[in-house]
């Protein structure tokens, strides 16, 4: 890319990651600690009473779809809110009168909600370790599938920051959708103890490709098409 503002892009990301630092509680504790509870109850505890899926303990095998919600939130949550109160400040006119490409503009959001994103999937990988929850069976397809719905969603929330008009606009779709949708994506279950009309309707759900690959990637599992979820 000749002619890239790369100095720029850095000053913006670093300006990103030191926003996330003055609310550290809000961004990186309160999901890190929703984090734990989920894999705490769902995993450990409820885990202990499930036999093995697909050859590995409950807590394993539910550990992937966690993280990969979280990965999902957080990637929406980071843009969508730096876009939307950019607009609600008027800081975001100082960023349209930068010397920025509007490619430049969507790649710097992109990689700031994807440093934030790997800064907390950092720490709930850690948590994991603790619960010995954690493996990595195939880590280039982590790495590339962890990327790549953070960019995915990174782009969502930046036209949705752009869209809202309020924040009951800015969260209704983390709210009706993107949570739901992760809950009914195979997070904390395998498809092949569902009904066939079950089955079908969660296979039509395409946050269940990417708990699916994330799952793929950690214990070596899948149950469905790759290259349909990659």
């Amino acid at each position: 890319m000749n002619g890239t503002n790369w100095i720029g892009l850095f000053t913006w990301i670093r300006r990103e990651y030191d926003r996330m630092l003055r609310v550290v509680t809000q961004v990186l504790v309160a999901p890190l600690i929703s984090a734990f509870l989920y894999i705490f109850i769902f995993g450990f505890v409820l885990g202990q009473k499930i036999s093995l899926i697909a050859g590995v303990p409950y807590i394993s095998f539910v550990f992937p779809g966690i993280l990969m919600m979280n990965i999902i939130q957080s990637a929406f949550g980071a843009s969508s809110s730096a876009v939307y109160f950019g607009r609600f400040m008027k800081s975001i006119e100082e960023i349209l009168v930068a010397p920025f490409s509007y490619l430049e503009m969507i790649l710097g959001y992109v990689l700031s909600a994807v440093v934030r994103t790997v800064v907390i999937s950092i720490g709930i990988v850690i948590i994991g370790i603790v619960f010995g929850a954690v493996s990595f069976v195939h880590p280039f397809y982590f790495l590339f599938s962890a990327v790549g719905v953070s960019t995915i969603f990174a782009l969502l929330g930046i036209i949705v920051g752009l869209w809202a008009n309020g924040f009951e606009q800015l969260n209704v779709l983390n709210t009706f959708i993107i949570t739901p949708l992760s809950f009914l994506g195979g997070m904390f279950y395998s498809i092949t103890l569902l009904p066939e009309t079950l089955k079908n309707i969660t296979l039509a759900n395409p946050f269940f490709y990417f708990v699916d690959g994330m799952r793929y990637a950690m214990i070596g599992h899948s149950e469905s098409n790759l290259w349909l979820g990659g």
